[in-house]
């Protein structure tokens, strides 16, 4: 079986200044120690919502992490994310449950109302929408969750619904 390899994209934050200094305590804080790889990426990600590509040139130097093992713990784990997110973070269940419930309907709903597709950020970046593999909450389903908020037994307007009123509560 012949793998084809997946093209790099243009990375919109090459373009957009990231303050690197902000990565110094982390450095610091993992200098010098083994398996340190998830640690480091996990840290980076916490102060920037997800990791910049200029960060992985700083962390290699500083680390001795070779950045093709940065990138391939990162590009592995579905915990980390290599662009900018939204400020809050939908998330619709496609477990069993909710999938025998009508999942499909609340995620064409949902992104439909928002202009997006899946996996994509809204223009104003309050909203990053993203099918997952199950939310632990059966007995809700359908579900979404909203950072985390969980809201079931939704239809695809109650989920719409949903979205609006949680960001006219949150738009701040």
């Amino acid at each position: 079986m012949r793998i084809q390899r997946i093209a790099i994209e243009n990375r919109e934050d090459n373009l957009e200044e990231v303050d690197l200094s902000q990565l110094d305590s982390v450095i610091e804080k993992f200098k010098n120690k083994k398996g340190i790889t998830i640690p480091v990426l996990q840290a980076v990600q916490q102060i920037y919502g997800y990791l910049p590509a200029k960060a992985f040139d700083l962390l290699s130097e500083k680390t001795g992490i070779k950045k093709s093992e940065l990138y391939g713990v990162a590009t592995f784990y579905a915990q980390f994310r290599l662009k900018p997110v939204g400020k809050h973070i939908v998330k619709v269940c496609h477990g069993t449950a909710c999938h025998v419930q009508g999942a499909n309907i609340i995620s064409e709903s949902i992104l439909e109302a928002l202009k997006i597709a899946d996996g994509e950020t809204t223009t104003d970046g309050f909203y990053t929408v993203e099918s997952v593999a199950c939310l632990g909450c059966c007995s809700l389903a359908p579900v979404i969750m909203i950072d985390d908020e969980v809201f079931g037994k939704l239809s695809g307007k109650t989920a719409v619904n949903v979205i609006k009123e949680y960001q006219l509560k949150h738009n701040n």
